[in-house]
């Protein structure tokens, strides 16, 4: 159900130092979005160009959506312009527009009338890599990370995305007042990703058209950023969870490194302690305390069976048949009481 507010969406768009591309992206605005019942926030990330004066300029022109702009004395990075932008939005949805018209106001356009005209959609993201829309791709390697970025969210999350890291995204109310951001800079799309998929909402992917800027034309995110995605990905998935979620990863983890001492020889060893930590990661998120101590003991009988590759036969069996009993008693315990332990 819609939240009652006279403003149906809102569009937040962080600046910092945009000026090139300011005034064409206002008149796209004007172009897809100039309705009274939009309003536009405008978040200046502390630019030293001349995106301030131009941003102030736009008051004077006509239009009838509601304009509201945010000046930041200091540059705190693209996530914490979004959060200031989104503390004092008021639409039932709210779309997240980057300045550099790298996307096209058109799709944003697009997916707006998607979501209101189908009540049960509540996240739409936008995605580089679906669609025969254009394109135009600056750097390949940018793009090897980007897509490299979203398979290790979806195994991480389970997901199928195509492109975790669009700025473009559109949601409802009711999603975003489940969520608590906490990233400041680019890390903001794995942000809001991952906890958009932790409260349980399911979230539809529209192809966009995209146009690459390089570094001469503005563009502002570095192999630095590349970098720090793979942190931001680790702590919203591996440290971000209740008490008996990082307990049972803790488990699993060191009980499947135990478990892959198993398993070849030497290097081979190391790799295959490596291969069954990262295993025993994963098996952490979905598993709570009692069945993680099952799943050890289990590994453990089987380590006193057999010698040599017998030995590790036997300890691979038994895994799989404590990830069997697992199963079922997670199946069968219907107690809610109990089913945190499980």
């Amino acid at each position: 159900m819609l939240q009652e507010s006279n403003i149906n969406l809102s569009i937040i768009v962080p600046v910092y130092n945009e000026e090139l591309y300011l005034s064409n992206l206002f008149k796209d605005i004007k172009t897809y979005f100039n309705e009274k019942n939009i309003e536009i926030i405008f978040v200046n990330d502390g630019s030293f160009d001349s995106s301030k004066n131009i941003l102030e300029d736009f008051k004077k022109q006509e239009y009838v959506f509601d304009l509201k702009l945010i000046n930041l004395k200091k540059n705190k990075g693209k996530g914490y312009a979004v959060k200031k932008g989104l503390e004092i939005c008021s639409g039932n949805y709210i779309l997240l527009q980057d300045a550099d018209l790298e996307l096209d106001i058109k799709d944003s356009k697009e997916i707006y009338e998607i979501i209101k005209n189908d009540e049960k959609i509540q996240c739409i993201f936008g995605s580089r890599y679906l669609s025969g829309k254009l394109k135009k791709h600056s750097y390949f390697f940018n793009e090897i990370i980007g897509k490299f970025n979203t398979l290790l969210f979806n195994l991480f999350f389970g997901q199928s995305l195509t492109d975790v890291h669009c700025g473009l995204k559109i949601f409802h109310r009711d999603v975003y007042n489940k969520i608590k951001l906490s990233f400041n800079d680019f890390g903001l799309e794995i942000d809001i990703a991952s906890q958009i998929i932790k409260h349980n909402f399911y979230i539809y992917e529209v192809g966009v058209s995209y146009f690459s800027r390089t570094v001469r034309d503005g563009k502002k995110i570095t192999w630095i950023d590349g970098i720090k995605s793979y942190y931001y990905l680790f702590k919203v998935r591996f440290i971000d969870n209740s008490l008996s979620t990082l307990i049972s990863i803790i488990c699993s983890s060191m009980y499947m490194s135990f478990a892959g001492t198993y398993f070849g020889m030497g290097l081979g060893k190391t790799i295959f302690i490596i291969l069954f930590f990262l295993i025993g990661l994963i098996i952490g998120l979905h598993t709570k305390i009692i069945s993680t101590l099952i799943i050890f003991l289990l590994i453990y009988v089987g380590s006193f069976f057999g010698k040599g590759q017998g030995q590790a036969l036997s300890v691979l069996v038994f895994f799989i048949l404590a990830l069997f009993i697992v199963k079922k008693i997670r199946k069968f315990n219907n107690n809610k009481k109990f089913s945190s332990l499980f």
